[in-house]
């Protein structure tokens, strides 16, 4: 099983929630997976405290055009669809920063003019957490635009010997690092905040749950501020809320000082077991969700 974690906006609590998930359940000797896909900002690392032992390059692969044999036909620039090449002049240019790397220029050259060198987008590393999760986080580089392909990357690195549960820890929002991070879920958590701001972007990561065709279940945190407009949405989008976290205190100081939720609330050790068998009871009943 697949579970993605994501939020509309960011604060909301979603690593907290999902390194704890992960924890709960790899206490109660469930195999467990864990993948940090917000590669701009992974810091599910400081919870989890993996040692890492395994590192690899991201490499995208970027055309590089040999101008004595370039004609400025055009054909590269017609097929790029992002707009990575243009022609100008009979000068074919090539703007790395919007390349995805697909490689059709290359394959679709006439004169074989352009061949296709590698440029680092970031790195990707796993290891072990000592309560036995199998961890792995992507790093884009600083200044890099181009987060998907190091998500994409990070996702077929993960370890095959985990069956049981995977948790991908998606970015905040609803851009496309996000929808790639959601892609292959079996369900998504939503967690937010019952706030108007919680409200608002909650409502853009119920819009890529169901154009992406995922079940998907609430989890409100800091419940207790803000006001109820948040389960009035759910109630009339008929998403479940499947937990409530509340607002409190000790939960706020032992998050600041990188204690997780099971530690602050042992009760939640039990509770987050209990989730993972109500979402298998939802995914059982999947047809009828997506109705």
């Amino acid at each position: 099983m697949i579970i993605a974690v994501a939020s509309g906006k960011g604060g909301t609590g979603k690593t907290t929630i999902a390194t704890s998930l992960a924890l709960a359940l790899a206490e109660a000797q469930h195999e467990v997976a864990y993948l940090d896909c917000d590669v701009e900002a992974p810091n599910a690392h400081l919870f989890l405290k993996p040692i890492f032992t395994q590192n690899k390059d991201v490499d995208l692969l970027i055309p590089v055009v040999d101008e004595n044999q370039c004609t400025g036909c055009g054909v590269c620039a017609e097929v790029c669809a992002y707009h990575a090449i243009v022609v100008l002049g009979g000068k074919t240019l090539v703007f790395p920063e919007l390349c995805h790397g697909c490689g059709s220029c290359t394959l679709m050259c006439p004169e074989k003019a352009i061949t296709e060198t590698p440029q680092q987008l970031g790195l990707l590393e796993a290891g072990e957490t000592p309560q036995g999760i199998h961890f792995a986080r992507g790093l884009l580089n600083v200044g890099e635009p181009m987060a998907v392909p190091v998500i994409h990357q990070l996702k077929k690195w993960r370890d095959p010997r985990v069956t049981e549960v995977t948790i991908m820890d998606a970015p905040p929002g609803s851009s496309c690092p996000v929808v790639e991070s959601l892609r292959e879920a079996d369900f998504i958590l939503l967690v937010t905040e019952p706030t108007p701001f919680g409200l608002h972007d909650l409502k853009s990561a119920v819009q890529v749950a169901r154009e992406i065709n995922i079940p998907a279940g609430v989890i409100i945190n800091r419940d207790g501020i803000g006001d109820a407009q948040v389960e009035a949405f759910c109630a009339q989008a008929d998403i479940p809320i499947l937990l409530r976290i509340p607002y409190g205190r000790d939960i706020g100081e032992g998050i600041a000082r990188g204690k997780n939720l099971i530690d602050i609330r042992p009760e939640y050790h039990g509770i987050f077991q209990n989730l993972l068998a109500d979402i298998a009871q939802r995914l059982a009943h999947a047809p009828e969700i997506a109705a």
